[in-house]
């Protein structure tokens, strides 16, 4: 179930990322659009995206901070516990290769 939240953490990181992209893009297309209501609105987004960039910086610190956390746990388990590590890769890698095997 981690690995799901993971997955899908990484995935809306990149999907913030296009969307921050794409209202950068707008910004800059606009920026000859002149009037008190377009300069007003151009502001709040610039805000905006620069508060989402933080927060987006951030998630990203978090998700790197709990991936290297989950690799000195296994790190760990393996040092601490080499054979039975080996044992369940050897039975892992002969389940796969019978399901491979079956195609």
């Amino acid at each position: 179930m981690t690995e799901m939240a993971e997955v899908n953490k990484e995935k809306l990181i990149a999907d913030f990322k296009v969307v921050v992209a794409d209202a950068e893009e707008l910004l800059r297309a606009t920026a000859n659009v002149a009037g008190d209501k377009a300069a007003d609105l151009r502001a709040r987004i610039q805000s905006r995206l620069a508060d989402a960039k933080v927060r987006l910086a951030d998630a990203e610190a978090a998700l790197v901070d709990r991936a290297k956390q989950v690799g000195r746990a296994a790190d760990n388990y393996v040092q601490d516990n080499p054979w039975r590590s080996v044992g369940i890769a050897a039975g892992l890698g002969f389940i796969v290769g019978l399901l491979i095997g079956r195609r």
